[in-house]
């Protein structure tokens, strides 16, 4: 008897460590994001977030996403990407698109280190809608639909966050389903 409940007590022991670090260090597109690896860093070995890390060193980004911050990064898959229209991307990473690049780029960014708790409570406190200040300047309207956090950006186009809650060394990453557009 006394086995078996040193055996039930392992199980548990091992089930609890292994959900504590499945917290600590989430798997995202196939690689697992250290909480104390910046946002970059942890970015560069997602296979889901390649354009956005391509995107990020065409727009002179990657200093800024490696500084102190702390950030709130909404961060568009690849999958993401190919939903704009065909040679989008292409486009956007020339040299002489740097601007609208970045401008696209920090909108998906918010200054300060907003979790979903703080992010669901922003939401409560307004009545159901939250707008988040973006690094580029304009709104990000957050709302929940049903257990889903959603994102509309400037022109009316919606996101949800896939994956919430990734915790980097300088601020938090959101994984997000739609490449969220500015005015």
């Amino acid at each position: 008897m006394k086995k078996l409940i040193l055996s039930a007590i392992a199980v548990v022991t091992m089930a609890f460590t292994s959900q504590v670090y499945a917290q600590k260090n989430p798997m995202v597109g196939g690689a697992a994001m250290y909480a104390t690896k910046d946002i970059v860093d942890n970015a560069v070995n997602s296979k889901d977030h390649t354009t956005l890390v391509e995107a990020v060193k065409a727009a002179g980004l990657v200093e800024t996403l490696k500084s102190d911050g702390p950030f709130t990064v909404f961060a568009p898959t690849n999958a993401a990407f190919d939903k704009l229209p065909a040679g989008t991307v292409a486009t956007l990473v020339k040299p002489e698109n740097k601007a609208t690049l970045t401008k696209i780029l920090t909108y998906h960014v918010v200054a300060g280190k907003m979790d979903s708790k703080a992010i669901a409570a922003a939401i409560k406190a307004g009545g159901g809608k939250a707008e988040l200040t973006t690094v580029q300047g304009e709104k990000i309207t957050a709302h929940m639909m049903g257990k889903k956090l959603m994102l509309t950006d400037a022109k009316g186009g919606m996101s949800t966050v896939t994956i919430a809650d990734v915790n980097q060394k300088n601020g938090v990453i959101h994984v997000i389903d739609t490449v969220l557009m500015p005015k």
